[in-house]
């Protein structure tokens, strides 16, 4: 079993210490990044709300962006396989 280590991170205005394996260390702390800059994006753009409102925002933003990008694997995954089963009936009918 990884061992885990705690890692202090802050997400808008409140400090979290969260425990990861060391692989992880890095992704965790770039996805903390890119989500505050989202939550000042978010801020810059809707002035007035409080930061719960920007991260319950930044969250559904974030699950959009990651449904989007599986969703380009697996049209991309399903165009493969259209052109593979393309290929194999157009040998077929070939010969």
């Amino acid at each position: 079993m990884q061992e885990l280590i705690p890692v202090n991170v802050i997400i808008g205005d409140r400090n979290y210490r969260v425990r990861v394996t060391t692989q992880d260390e890095e992704m965790v702390r770039r996805v903390i990044r890119r989500i505050n800059e989202q939550i000042l994006q978010f801020k810059t753009l809707y002035a007035g709300k409080d930061m719960q409102d920007y991260v319950a925002m930044v969250l559904l933003w974030f699950v959009t962006e990651q449904q989007e990008e599986g969703k380009s694997d697996e049209d991309q995954s399903i165009s493969e396989k259209l052109d593979q089963l393309s290929a194999f009936l157009d040998k077929q009918l070939k010969g």
